[in-house]
């Protein structure tokens, strides 16, 4: 194990209730500590099994130096391999596409989509090419949701993937497509993109496109089981609630929320979604005319999950929404956005793109702008950690997750 003594002392620090201290939210040695440790010991989501949809397509998840091929074999399962040829280590592929092998642009070494190796020239006569094959990399494919563990020994998923697959089941992932994708560079440390997104504090003053359609019940506001005395309580807003409870329960698919459980590795919900809306969009009208919800077009609710350290995705009666954040420096994040209909939605007919993605679009810039003003003052001299406040239980969540992860990960 490598040594980061400097992070391990930082991790001592740490207070529950309470920010980070400074340096593992603004320092070079954070950053490598999450992208060659921290980040490698636990489930990373990568992508929609829509991404690879068929045989041949490939998708590139990357984190820091390391790269992964995620394709779809012709027998239809989904593999991950470490993108490094193993004759002298050259990179096999520069992004997604779909071919029929993979097949290394310095030696022309040729590899299966499984990852055999086929073809080798010129090699000597005791080489043989079953002790060649591509490095694979651990995946889980949960409901649709592609999930990757670089670790030798991934940690346990079981629990996770029954709690998701069982409520996205519904919304039948394998008939879906990818009708937008958004690369979205944020200037701050992936952690406080991350714990911007884990609430809902700030949304009333910097969200107006949002809060069209989504319920702040989701963040602390008005939830029953919080038992604080700074949330909603509104006796309308509750019998709301309980009545579509009810038609959940008559529907069959209703489920209590699930609650950062095993560590808080994921939170499952079903929401109401606000305004009447019956779907994440500017006049909460579908989006598209496709429905991916078995009971069509007028559902108004959405299911959200949520996925420690790097995910959230919500699921309306007529799309599903991706989100994935992967550090690129200490304070430079990728924020991955996806944008899911059904396979037979025709774009221009059945859809219109821009609607699909105005509101996330706007609150993508919206948050980025909020994260990069958290980051610039993190690094002053005047930072201490802050007390978080009865509306930032989720952010406290994925703090705790990170925190225990970390320590885990040094042994200390």
């Amino acid at each position: 194990m490598m040594h980061f003594d400097a992070i391990a002392e930082s991790l001592k620090q740490d207070k529950p209730g309470f920010t980070l201290p400074q340096k593992l939210y603004v320092s070079e040695e954070a950053y490598k500590f999450d992208t060659e440790v921290m980040l490698k010991s636990v489930w990373l989501y990568a992508c929609t099994i829509a991404h690879v949809k068929n045989p041949g397509d490939r998708f590139l998840f990357e984190l820091g130096d390391t790269s992964v091929i995620v394709t779809r074999t012709k027998d239809g399962e989904i593999k991950a391999f470490h993108n490094s040829c193993t004759h002298r280590g050259a990179k096999l592929c520069d992004g997604a596409g779909k071919s029929a092998r993979l097949v290394c642009p310095y030696h022309q070494w040729t590899f299966s989509l499984d990852g055999k190796l086929l073809a080798a020239r010129n090699m000597p006569e005791e080489f043989d090419k079953a002790e060649f094959g591509l490095r694979p990399v651990a995946l889980e494919n949960i409901g649709g949701l592609i999930f990757l563990c670089l670790a030798d020994n991934p940690p346990p998923i079981d629990r996770v993937k029954a709690d998701i697959e069982e409520q996205i089941a519904i919304y039948d992932m394998t008939k879906l497509k990818v009708a937008v994708q958004d690369d979205l560079i944020e200037p701050a440390n992936w952690k406080l993109v991350m714990e911007n997104n884990r609430e809902c504090y700030h949304c009333d003053a910097s969200h107006p496109e949002l809060l069209k359609s989504l319920s702040t019940y989701g963040f602390g506001k008005g939830l029953p089981e919080d038992g604080e005395g700074d949330v909603v309580d509104d006796a309308a807003f509750d019998a709301m609630l309980e009545a579509q409870r009810q038609r959940w329960e008559d529907l069959g698919f209703y489920h209590d929320i699930v609650e950062f459980p095993d560590n808080w590795w994921h939170r499952v919900a079903r929401l109401p979604l606000a305004n009447g809306a019956v779907s994440q969009t500017l006049d909460g009208k579908p989006a598209s005319q496709k429905p991916i919800w078995p009971h069509g077009l007028n559902e108004t609710t959405s299911l959200s999950v949520w996925t420690q350290p790097n995910s959230w995705h919500h699921f309306c009666c007529d799309h599903v929404v991706t989100f994935s954040l992967t550090p690129l420096g200490p304070e430079k994040t990728l924020l991955r956005t996806t944008w899911l209909v059904h396979e037979d939605a025709v774009e221009g007919v059945d859809y219109d793109p821009a609607n699909l993605a105005a509101v996330w679009r706007a609150t993508n810039a919206q948050d980025s702008h909020l994260s990069a003003v958290n980051h610039a003052g993190i690094k002053g001299d005047g930072y201490r950690p802050g007390m978080y406040s009865v509306e930032e239980k989720l952010v406290d969540a994925f703090k705790a997750f990170y925190v225990e992860r970390s320590r885990a990960a040094l042994g200390v």
